[in-house]
């Protein structure tokens, strides 16, 4: 079944899964929030508007302000894909990613830089998003590729 919510419901799922992680035991979490609290966890800057009162908040981009929500959201859709192999290949490349990064964390954000570059394309150009592109902008950023000179991660 595809997990498809709008911008409400998604947030309400994130502050509900912080705060069934935030009392052990009390309600059983699912497998989706309990990931959702690891990234969570990952992400102490964003803890705080984990309440209602953030609920309608906007993060304009052009002030240069990251929207929690959907950089938590961006993070679940790339551990989605690493679960499932997709695109056929994203497991083996964030292998790589991370030997290069140092560390899963900043390979996903590098992951969310072609998944954002690729959605944006496909916007522009008016298309549906191409797994190719992802893949070929998620490897531009490993050392020896064409745009990227080795030891010289972006």
């Amino acid at each position: 079944m595809l997990f498809n919510p709008s911008r409400d419901e998604a947030r309400h799922f994130m502050i509900e899964s912080w705060r069934k992680h935030q009392i052990p035991g009390l309600e059983p979490m699912t497998d989706l929030e309990k990931m959702t609290a690891a990234v969570l966890l990952r992400h102490p800057e964003y803890h705080h508007f984990l309440t209602p009162d953030y609920l309608d908040q906007d993060w304009p981009v052009e002030y240069g302000e990251t929207n929690p929500f959907l950089h938590i959201s961006m993070h679940l859709a790339i551990e989605e894909q690493l679960s499932i192999d997709q695109p056929f290949g994203i497991r083996a490349l964030y292998g790589e990613l991370c030997k290069v990064a140092g560390n899963e964390h900043d390979a996903q954000h590098w992951m969310m830089e072609g998944l954002g570059e690729m959605l944006w394309q496909a916007q522009r150009y008016g298309l549906p998003p191409d797994p190719s592109v992802y893949l070929n902008i998620l490897r531009q950023k490993l050392p020896g590729s064409a745009t990227n000179p080795p030891n010289q991660p972006t």
